[in-house]
């Protein structure tokens, strides 16, 4: 392939799964803390809002599901998500970023502290790896 027709790439983001076990299932259950959550850790890593956060109660919808609640933050680099299992003391939590650098350390720290989490299992990938490192046609 000639140098003219090679494409740049880069990865286009960062994405930090969090699972959080054994938290408190009063603060599980609390819906302004888990807002409280979505509207802080954004600034704390980086992260500008482009919404308020949204946290929503989700019913019983299965044997897996005893219900809990759901919240979910928009900013400009992507997203932040957060559900809770207050019945299995569980908690299942996205922070996506088209950014280059995301602190890890920080967020697993800020969720554990927040929710009284026993023990955390996460998962750390680089999303897009093939991504363009410019535009690939022009702007109209």
């Amino acid at each position: 392939m000639s140098e003219k027709n090679k494409k740049e790439v880069m990865n286009f983001g960062l994405h930090l799964t969090l699972d959080g076990y054994g938290g408190n299932p009063k603060k599980l259950n609390d819906q302004e803390l888990i807002r409280k959550c979505l509207d802080e850790l954004p600034e704390k890593i980086g992260m500008r809002k482009l919404a308020e956060p949204e946290v929503l109660f989700c019913p019983e919808c299965n044997d897996k599901d005893s219900g809990g609640y759901s919240g979910f933050v928009v900013v400009m680099e992507s997203h932040i998500s957060c559900h809770t299992f207050p019945f299995r003391q569980f908690v299942s939590i996205d922070v996506y970023t088209c950014g280059e650098v995301l602190d890890q350390d920080l967020i697993i720290d800020y969720f554990k502290k927040a929710f009284d989490l026993q023990e955390v299992e996460t998962n750390f990938l680089k999303r897009g790896t093939k991504f363009p490192v410019r535009d690939l046609i022009d702007k109209v």
